[in-house]
């Protein structure tokens, strides 16, 4: 099935990995965390692909929902079959643009990445701030944002609403490499 999924995100971001400018990482990482008073809810994952264009500054991110791990067996299967129903919507994904992209040097720069997030089925456009630090031998990348569940029709069941925030953090830390073909 991974394998499967590969090879569908490489035909699918094609465009983006054609150049000599493209950095890569298919092992990048997000984690989403939730705190209320009654628990915590954290969840990682470790196995996101993203895609650096350097010569444009395009960056386009996708996530395999259910490589989401959570410590609790019963949190993740809720998340999977009641909240974002991975099997309807398998994927998460994001293109963009990061905002003044030359200007980006070794040391931590920030920067303003623009584009659309797609989650659940529903597209929105978003900007956030993100650190940047680029070589030619990588482009790292980290940041963290926050996601209103509502704004991609995720509902909560009323009886676990105080367990959930509406809000969620997601950070996120990306290692490119460059593509080598």
């Amino acid at each position: 099935m991974k394998t499967i999924y590969t090879v569908l995100i490489y035909f699918l971001f094609t465009s983006l990995i054609c150049a000599q400018e493209r950095y890569l990482t298919k092992n990048g990482s997000i984690t989403f965390f939730s705190s209320t008073p009654i628990e915590d809810i954290k969840a990682d994952n470790n196995q996101v692909l993203s895609i650096i264009d350097a010569s444009s500054g395009k960056m386009a991110i996708s996530i395999l929902m259910k490589s989401f791990m959570f410590k609790k067996a019963l949190m993740q299967e809720h998340f999977n079959e009641n909240y974002v129903e991975s099997d309807k919507y398998p994927k998460a994904t994001f293109k963009g643009r990061i905002l003044d992209f030359d200007t980006i040097e070794l040391t931590k720069s920030k920067a303003k990445v623009t584009g659309t997030l797609t989650i659940h089925g529903i597209s929105k456009e978003i900007t956030i701030e993100a650190n940047f630090a680029k070589s030619k031998e990588a482009i790292n990348v980290d940041g963290e944002f926050i996601v209103n569940l509502a704004d991609f029709n995720i509902k909560i069941p009323a009886v676990v609403s105080k367990n959930i925030q509406e809000n969620i953090k997601v950070s996120f830390k990306f290692n490119h490499k460059p593509y080598k073909k």
